[in-house]
């Protein structure tokens, strides 16, 4: 197996990687700076203002994204399984 080729894979599983974090990632940052602002404007510093959106809505976009992320996962395998004999070869 050649340098180029695992560089090719290792590329690859990065974007994969990041097209699969990114909806948690930025619905996280999104609600997590919603909820700083309301604690900046009410001077509310509770630690578990912050904790429970932010949980609530990794929870519900894992919930509407997940068979798509799952979806991914699953093409990506495959394509890497399939992709073995002229990868070794």
């Amino acid at each position: 197996m050649e340098p180029e080729v695992i560089s090719t894979i290792a590329q690859e599983t990065v974007l994969v990687a990041v097209k699969l974090l990114a909806p948690i990632l930025l619905s996280s940052l999104a609600v997590g700076l919603c909820v700083a602002m309301f604690q900046a404007a009410t001077q509310i510093n509770e630690q578990t203002l912050t904790f429970i959106p932010k949980l609530v809505t990794i929870i519900i976009v894992l919930m509407v994204a997940g068979p798509w992320m799952l979806q991914v996962m699953i093409d990506y395998f495959q394509g890497l399984l399939h992709q073995i004999p002229t990868l070794i070869g």
